[in-house]
């Protein structure tokens, strides 16, 4: 349980009286108290002291209470701050609440009630900062882990986009970390202290989408059988992540082209529209100028995402990044599994940076786990000759130079067709459509080399 001994309080106050009481107040129950009489020397002891919780009041001459709480929910958005009036309106209360205040209440303030606040805010923060310690654990921190310049331009670009209301489209292979990307914009936005929402256009069926998106009344259609809130209405506030935006349909293209057009959507089946607040970042694997032409993507659309377009390099743009990338994942799989330390020694090291990695970070990941777990002690190359397979083994300098030209072609094929079904997950007619090749042609290729889904893969 989180105690509120040596808990940092800011108290900005343009009136002495109230401050001396506050502190006064505060000390004798363990708390650290800071002041500031106004709200740009509040900003500069917030900036200094980052406390847990700030009593702000709503009257002062310069910056205003409303003034401030925007500015310091804008560069602080886990720091709770509780408002303080002499003279409360329900005008000013909601206008407080909406701009992010934790609570509000009237002067003089009541002893009780003020402690009672602080300890609810501060119980909210800590709780905050338990869940991103936790999503840590679970899915690794969110730091780019690198150094090379590819890395470095990839951060300076985030670092620069992500404090705006742009729109992004984060582009990339399977598997090179736009995820990771989208979450650093929105960590680095004002929308931080909201969630982000996410969703994969690719895993949702083309007739259930708009209804994920945009949510449905009940009884609007066969199944419906409660109101449904969709994506874009849970993230108001925050950010909304469209992952996989080349695969969502065309009638779900123009519906969101609308809600960014107008801030506006009604859900399906119902007649009223509602308002959003959503900052978008979409993300594909897919050329969409390719889709464009094609007719599989609407050109308009394209041009109201791409405000900021981003690219994530791909591993083999990269390669000096492996070596820490890999004592990374080592680190974190070993924590993961509660497994012993484990080494790796140079020359396993240089192997990995040697294989092709097509399914980029995520392959590199995957790779990482398998070995620490299989492996002894310390990772040789000998285990990575052992247990790594699949695409990544598949370097570029593994084909035989001593074949038939005809030879040397069916090789060649059996490798581009291996690595394309890897790519999208063993799924036949997505990778004959993506080919351009008749499904039927695809199988008969497959039975010739007798391709098959590889262990780990």
């Amino acid at each position: 349980m989180t105690t509120i001994e040596s808990h940092r309080i800011l108290i900005v106050d343009d009136e002495s009286s109230i401050r001396d009481m506050l502190r006064m107040t505060l000390e004798y129950e363990g708390f650290t108290v800071d002041e500031a009489e106004n709200g740009r020397a509040g900003l500069d002891r917030m900036s200094a002291t980052l406390p847990d919780a700030v009593i702000l009041d709503v009257k002062m001459s310069g910056l205003d209470g409303i003034e401030t709480l925007e500015l310091m929910r804008s560069d602080y958005p886990e720091v709770p701050v509780i408002l303080l009036t002499g003279h409360g309106t329900i005008e000013t209360a909601v206008e407080a609440t909406r701009k992010g205040a934790f609570d509000f209440l009237s002067k003089p303030p009541d002893r009780e009630k003020i402690l009672i606040t602080l300890r609810n805010a501060i119980m909210q923060t800590a709780l905050l900062r338990e869940n991103r310690r936790m999503r840590v654990e679970i899915q690794g921190p969110d730091d780019m882990v690198g150094s090379t310049s590819a890395i470095r331009s990839l951060r300076e670009t985030i670092a620069r986009v992500a404090p705006t209301e742009a729109y992004v489209l984060v582009t990339g292979e399977n598997g090179t970390g736009k995820e990771l990307v989208a979450r650093a914009l929105h960590r680095g936005s004002a929308r931080a202290a909201q969630e982000m929402v996410e969703v994969n256009c690719a895993a949702i069926p083309q007739e259930l989408i708009e209804s994920e998106l945009f949510g449905h009344e009940k009884g609007s259609f066969t199944g419906a059988s409660a109101l449904r809130i969709g994506k874009f209405e849970q993230a108001d506030g925050g950010t909304l992540f469209l992952d996989e935006i080349g695969d969502m349909s065309l009638s779900a293209q123009a519906k969101v082209l609308r809600v960014l057009e107008e801030g506006t959507f009604e859900r399906v089946g119902g007649s009223g529209r509602i308002a959003v607040d959503v900052r978008v970042i979409a993300a594909t694997n897919k050329d969409l100028s390719v889709e464009i032409v094609e007719g599989r993507f609407r050109e308009d659309l394209f041009h109201r995402l791409n405000v900021i377009p981003i690219r994530v390099p791909p591993l083999r743009d990269r390669r000096e990044d492996i070596p820490p990338l890999v004592h990374f994942f080592l680190a974190e799989t070993c924590r993961k599994n509660k497994l012993p330390p484990r080494g790796i020694d140079a020359t396993a090291i240089e192997r990995l940076k040697e294989l092709h990695w097509p399914g980029n970070v995520r392959e590199l990941r995957n790779t990482v786990e398998r070995l620490a777990i299989m492996a002894a002690d310390t990772i040789t190359v000998d285990d990575v000759s052992r247990n790594v397979f699949g695409p990544a083994r598949e370097s570029r300098t593994d084909l035989p130079m001593d074949v038939s030209f005809e030879q040397f072609k069916d090789l060649t094929e059996n490798m581009f067709l291996q690595r394309q079904l890897e790519k999208y997950d063993w799924n036949v007619s997505r990778t004959a459509d993506e080919l351009g090749m008749q499904r039927s042609h695809l199988y008969k290729k497959i039975n010739k080399y007798g391709l098959e889904r590889k262990e780990g893969g």
